[in-house]
């Protein structure tokens, strides 16, 4: 996956391999909040591009009775994550190297019930959207969700913070960019995923849940 160093758009404060994120500390609970009822009680989460960790280890602490799975293609990022882990009584496994533009990523992965992406399609190319719906497609069964948290562009009805984002990140790399909401619903529903809830979120952000038909 191409990406710039570093690819995430915030500072952060580092304490040995642990990362902390402004923007993880900031939208944590609105996003446990909505995410937590949707887990199945004792579900296996495989969370897509994990970052610091941070999100892992608050649902963790939220929902004691289910186990997940951190990934990341970046190596600091995945020794961060495991750093917070030791803090999540061992429902967080350890991190494991998954890039989603690579073929078959989904085979280096264990069986889940929950895939959870937050914040990744934006900064990173289509390729990247194009392989979490594959990898999605192969790992989740009938009635099983995979949720989307980020910015989207939805037509005339899209914040003019999400314009100004998306001209942002197409300076850093034109591969980048908010993703229309429409062109993401195509290509789940093109898997066999329909959208079944969008949840506006803080800073015009969503929630979206596509369910496994």
């Amino acid at each position: 996956m191409k990406k710039l160093q570093p690819i995430h758009l915030e500072d952060r404060i580092e304490e040995g391999a642990r990362k902390f994120s402004p923007t993880a500390a900031r939208n944590r609970d609105p996003i446990g909040k909505v995410l937590s009822p949707l887990i199945p009680n004792g579900a296996c989460v495989l969370e897509i591009a994990s970052g610091t960790g941070e999100h892992a280890l608050h649902m963790c602490r939220l929902r004691s009775d289910m186990s997940w799975q951190p990934t990341d293609p970046d190596e600091g990022s995945r020794a961060s994550q495991d750093d917070w882990a030791k803090e999540a009584g061992g429902n967080m496994a350890a991190s494991i190297d998954v890039d989603v533009t690579a073929p078959a990523w989904d085979v280096a992965v264990p069986e889940c019930g929950v895939i959870y992406c937050a914040n990744m399609i934006h900064i990173a190319p289509w390729a990247a959207t194009k392989g979490l719906v594959t990898g999605a497609h192969k790992l989740l069964s009938e009635g099983q969700i995979c949720v989307l948290y980020g910015p989207f562009k939805e037509g005339t009805d899209t914040a003019q913070s999400n314009l100004d984002f998306d001209l942002y990140l197409k300076s850093r790399d034109s591969a980048w960019g908010v993703r229309n909401l429409e062109d993401v619903k195509h290509i789940f529903e093109l898997h066999g995923f329909n959208l079944t809830q969008r949840t506006v979120m803080p800073k015009n952000n969503l929630i979206l849940v596509f369910k496994r038909a």
